[in-house]
């Protein structure tokens, strides 16, 4: 399974970004998604996830009401919009792929995800 995740950059704050995460190898619908990002120095956290058929989501706290996350399993693809963006938005976003067997309440475990993107970094500038 490889995940390629597109669509960082850099920008100012308060502006707004689409990320990308296309899979190969295998068929996103049976896999719970998320996002996680890592901050220089710091460990790798959740950002948001979404239920295999879509709909139910889970947001950190920190980007509740400013990102949202999507999922098209028609093209194996997952997105995250991330608006208002902030200096402490700057990291390493990650793509991620459980394996088929995460329950929903342990969906924002990182050790729950078993594909990993190769990340793309967002730069928010103040």
């Amino acid at each position: 399974v490889q995940l390629q995740a597109s669509g960082g950059g850099l920008l100012q704050a308060g502006g707004s970004l689409r990320l990308s995460c296309a899979a190969s190898g295998r068929t996103l619908s049976s896999s719970v998604m998320g996002w996680f990002r890592q901050a220089p120095g710091k460990e790798r956290e959740f950002v948001a996830t979404i239920r295999r058929r879509g709909g139910s989501t889970v947001y950190a706290t920190s980007v509740r009401g400013r990102f949202t996350i999507s999922r098209d399993n028609t093209k194996n693809t997952v997105d995250l919009v991330m608006n208002s963006l902030k200096p402490e938005d700057t990291a390493v976003y990650y793509c991620a792929a459980d394996s088929g067997g995460t329950i929903w309440s342990e969906a924002a475990n990182r050790a729950r995800y078993v594909y990993w993107g190769q990340g793309t970094q967002v730069t928010v500038s103040s």
